[in-house]
C-alpha cells in the first residue's frame, strides 16, 4: 500500500511540475506551439494515470 502512495504522490508531483512548464511555454510561445502541446500531451497522460490508480 505504501508503494502506491508513493507513486500517486511521485505522479501528483510530476503533474504539478508539468502543468508549470506548460504554462510557461504558453505564456512565452503561445497556446499552439509544439512545446506547449508536448507538455500538454504527457500532461494528459499522466493525470490519465493518477485517476486510474485512484479509483
Amino acid at each position: 500500500m505504501e508503494t502506491l502512495e508513493v507513486t500517486y504522490n511521485d505522479l501528483h508531483s510530476q503533474i504539478e511540475e508539468l502543468r508549470c512548464l506548460m504554462i510557461d511555454a504558453a505564456t512565452l510561445h503561445g497556446i499552439s506551439s509544439l512545446d506547449t502541446l508536448r507538455y500538454s500531451e504527457e500532461l494528459d497522460k499522466l493525470i490519465m494515470q493518477a485517476q486510474l490508480q485512484n479509483p
